[in-house]
Order: structure tokens, then C-alpha cells, then sequence
């Protein structure tokens, strides 16, 4: 049996290196009576609460795990963190005395870290001088501040047409292919660059070799020194997968609180943290709902959710991918993310097809703030014809491509050539991948961006060809 002296060693996953030094209680509090899979019950001398973190120590390194059921007054059941080969019946168990927590510091900010706070970038650990819950409440109502200001992020069709809301949820919907992750960089430069702020990363249920790309990719757009990066990848447990976003937005809080500025809250993909509750509610047993999900779906996604606000101390405005399964957006998981959501961004392959970047289809994108009371009146009558234009060109594409152009009136003719220099002025190149596109990456403000678009609809650039219009920033005076 393990006694006080026991050290506790970081497990083995993910390669992380040990992390710290945890003297045990004496007594354990109760020792393993089943193990299946991730699911181990323990014969408890007293219950430990819902919530609470376990460990079992084996050949010298700590499983960690977390009770989600209490079965019977002596026996819980958990889930285990870590892999479980080596467990057996009748292993003593360790109450931690609270719920999972992980280091915070400063230090974090250019780290690549797990769920436990442990480093996956060989670097040294953080500083263990305070520690934050993951499970942690959000703040008070009365402490948080009402979302209804612009984020801007100097890319000129998210802020004319679908504005991020400043401490506000963002959503990202677009398969593979479609430039999501150069966008989400390209949020994580805008919000470094031009606000002084920092952003957090959650890859949840990642593949090993995606994490790894973003790693290099972001470290060689200088954008990794202002970031922090939190993974739980594809191989580990649904436990991980589950937990994983709440380590990463514990570090975005802790970030907001202590900082006191602009915070940007990665998470890709926040699907698969549905995906790691529904997992783990089969393991436990639990009766599924509504097209086979969790019972609890709806509390999970409002736990993670309600914790992205903004206080008097910062704020924390979150970008969040998510997978629709089927393409279908009336998904009980997908509806759900979407009544979080301030904004809305439809990344589309057609739109990649044509060589328009960053592919948003502008028609299917918006933002709750798209009103004249809080855009101001200009800004959102600009933004009215540009969608007005765009539309009438979608509605006229078939019989353009059938008949051609010349069969439409003069006034449709108008309408369609505008919309295309609209879009194609719509375009950006941008800095995280200036190295690969051959073009130095622009930023260009909301006011400069309103007044170019004003012009076109004006007829000022109707001179122009659309390949003057292609991938530039803001147009010459």
C-alpha cells in the first residue's frame, strides 16, 4: 500500500514529463471494486463529492479521475483520465480534496499545455504557486458586463457583414479545406497586434498531427508568444476530451482577471466536447435523448458556455468551430451551440472554389448586432446594400450561366458587375500566411472598409477591373 511519502508523478500520457510533488493522505479512501474501460467504481469509507478528482498510483505515476456518479452510500463511480492497463481490483484510491485544478501563471502565455496544466512542448513546468478549479462557477450576473460592442479585427467582410460581438460567442462552421484554421490565426494576429490582447487555444479531441501543424504554423507567424495553446487529443479519454475546454477557458479567465485586457478564446471543435459527453454518458449508463444524445446536453453546453463573459476585469470573446453533422443545422447539438452564439460564420467550399478568401459565404453569415442602433446608421445601411447586391447576383448566376450577361437588363447588369468587385474587394491576404501567398497581409479598418464599400455601390469603381478589386486592402484614394 502507498503511504505519505507517496509522490505523485504526471501520468504518461501525451508524453508529458512529470509535473509535481503531492503527499497523499495516510488512509486511502477507498480502493477499486470494478474496472471497465474508463469506468472504474471505488468502495469508498466516505463519498467523495460529485466533481471530485481521484488518484490511484501505479509503478509511481498518479491515474487521475473524476467521480460522476454515486451508486450506492459506499461505492462511486468515475471516470478515469488516463489510460487504465495496469489497474486492478482492490487498488487503494486517493482523495485529492477537491475538484480538478491546474497551475496558473503568467509563464503560460507561449506554452503548449494538457488538461492538467503539464507541458506537451518539452519547455519546463509552470511555477505550482496558485491553482485554479476547472469546474469553477461563472462570475456573477451583477459582475459581468452586457455584450454590445464591435470587436473589430481589420478583416473587412467579418466586420462589415457578421461583426464579432466584444466579449461576445462567435461560431465557425466549415468542413476541412476551407481555411479555418488560417482564419482562426488570423483572429489570434488581429487581437495581438492591433489590441494588445492575448488568445487561448482549445484543440479538443484533436489529431496529433493538427496540434503539431498549429504549433509550427503559429510559432512561425509570431503569433505563438501571445498565445497559449491547451490539448486533448483524439487517443485519450472521453474524460480528457470532455474536460479539456474547461482547462483552456480556466486559463482564459485567469488571463482576463489578471491582465485585464482583451482575451480571444480559441476552441476547435466544440462539437467533439458534445461528442466526449455523450460518450461518457453511455459509459455511465444513462438513458439517451433526442437523436441519441446525452440527457444532459443542454446543461453541458450552458456550463462551458455561461462562463465566456466579460467582467469589469477584461473580456473574453470566444471563437468556437463547430462540426454540423450532415449539414444539417436543425442537429439537437448543433441548435444547441447555436442559441449561445452572438454571430454566425458560414465558411463555404464554393466560395473557396472561386478563389475568394477567406471563403465566408456573406448571405449565411451574421451577428445579433447587426442593427442601426448599435452599428450606428451608416455602417449598417452600407452593409444592407452590400447584401443586397450580393443577393441579386446569387439569384441572377443560373441565367447568367445559361443565357450570359447580356441578356439582363441594364439595371440587373449593374447590380451583378458592382456585386463582383464587392466581392472580390471582400477578399484579404492575410499575415499568418503571408510567407506562402507571395502578398504581405493587410489589416484594414471598419471605417475605411464602410467608406470603400459606399464608393462601389456608388458606381465610383465601376472603372475598375475586378482583378483591381482582387486581394488588396483598402482601396487607393
Amino acid at each position: 500500500m502507498a503511504d505519505a511519502s507517496i509522490v505523485r508523478q504526471s501520468a504518461a500520457t501525451s508524453g508529458s514529463a512529470p509535473a509535481e510533488s503531492q503527499h497523499y493522505p495516510q488512509q486511502p479512501v477507498g480502493r477499486i471494486e470494478a474496472a471497465q474501460g474508463p469506468v472504474v467504481d471505488v468502495r469508498c469509507e466516505y463519498l467523495p463529492p460529485i466533481g471530485q478528482a481521484l488518484d490511484v498510483i501505479n509503478g509511481g505515476s498518479a491515474y487521475v479521475m473524476v467521480v460522476f456518479q454515486h451508486l450506492e452510500p459506499t461505492l462511486v463511480r468515475a471516470i478515469a483520465l488516463h489510460p487504465v492497463s495496469g489497474l486492478y481490483r482492490g487498488m487503494p484510491v486517493y482523495d485529492r480534496g477537491d475538484a480538478l485544478h491546474v497551475p496558473v501563471d503568467p509563464a503560460c502565455l507561449g506554452r503548449m499545455l494538457n488538461l492538467f496544466g503539464e507541458p506537451l512542448d518539452g519547455g519546463a513546468p509552470l511555477p505550482r504557486k496558485e491553482f485554479r478549479n476547472i469546474l469553477a462557477k461563472p462570475p456573477l450576473l451583477a459582475d459581468t458586463l452586457p455584450a454590445s460592442q464591435i470587436l473589430e479585427t481589420g478583416i473587412k467582410v467579418i466586420d462589415l457583414l457578421c461583426p464579432f460581438v466584444r466579449g461576445g460567442k462567435t461560431g465557425l462552421f466549415g468542413g476541412a479545406g476551407v481555411g479555418k484554421t488560417v482564419l482562426m490565426m488570423e483572429f489570434m494576429h488581429a487581437v495581438s497586434a492591433g489590441m494588445q490582447g492575448v488568445s487561448v487555444y482549445a484543440g479538443v479531441g484533436e489529431r496529433m498531427r493538427e496540434g503539431h501543424e498549429l504549433w509550427h504554423e503559429m510559432a512561425d507567424a509570431g503569433v505563438l508568444p501571445k498565445a497559449l495553446l491547451v490539448y486533448g487529443q483524439m487517443d485519450e479519454s472521453p474524460g480528457v476530451r470532455f474536460h479539456v475546454g474547461y482547462t483552456a477557458l480556466t486559463y482564459a479567465e485567469y488571463l482576463r482577471d489578471t491582465l485585464h485586457g482583451e482575451v480571444l478564446f480559441l476552441m476547435d471543435n466544440i462539437f467533439r466536447f458534445v461528442q466526449a459527453g455523450s460518450e461518457i454518458s453511455g459509459l455511465l449508463g444513462r438513458m439517451p435523448a433526442t437523436v441519441g444524445y446525452q440527457p444532459t446536453l443542454l446543461t453541458e453546453v450552458a456550463s462551458l458556455q455561461e462562463r465566456i463573459v466579460s467582467t469589469r476585469s477584461g473580456s473574453i470573446t470566444s471563437v468556437q468551430a463547430v462540426y454540423v453533422p450532415a449539414d444539417d443545422m436543425s442537429d439537437p447539438a448543433v441548435a444547441t451551440i447555436l442559441g449561445h452564439l452572438d454571430s454566425v460564420v458560414i465558411l463555404s467550399r464554393q466560395q473557396a472554389a472561386k478563389g475568394i478568401y477567406p471563403a465566408i459565404d456573406p448571405l449565411r453569415s451574421g451577428s445579433r448586432i447587426m442593427d442601426h442602433h448599435i452599428l450606428g446608421e451608416r455602417h449598417y445601411q452600407v452593409a444592407r446594400a452590400v447584401r443586397e447586391h450580393l443577393s441579386r447576383y446569387r439569384e441572377l448566376e443560373d441565367i447568367i450561366a445559361m443565357l450570359g450577361i447580356e441578356e439582363l437588363s441594364i439595371e440587373d447588369r449593374r447590380i451583378v458587375e458592382r456585386a463582383r468587385r464587392l466581392q472580390r474587394y471582400l477578399t484579404q491576404p492575410f499575415v499568418t500566411v503571408a510567407d506562402h501567398t507571395g502578398l504581405p497581409g493587410v489589416r484594414v479598418p471598419l471605417q475605411q472598409t464602410i467608406a470603400d464599400c459606399e464608393a462601389f455601390i456608388a458606381g465610383k469603381y465601376d472603372s475598375l477591373s475586378e482583378a483591381d478589386c482582387y486581394m488588396k486592402g483598402a482601396m487607393p484614394v
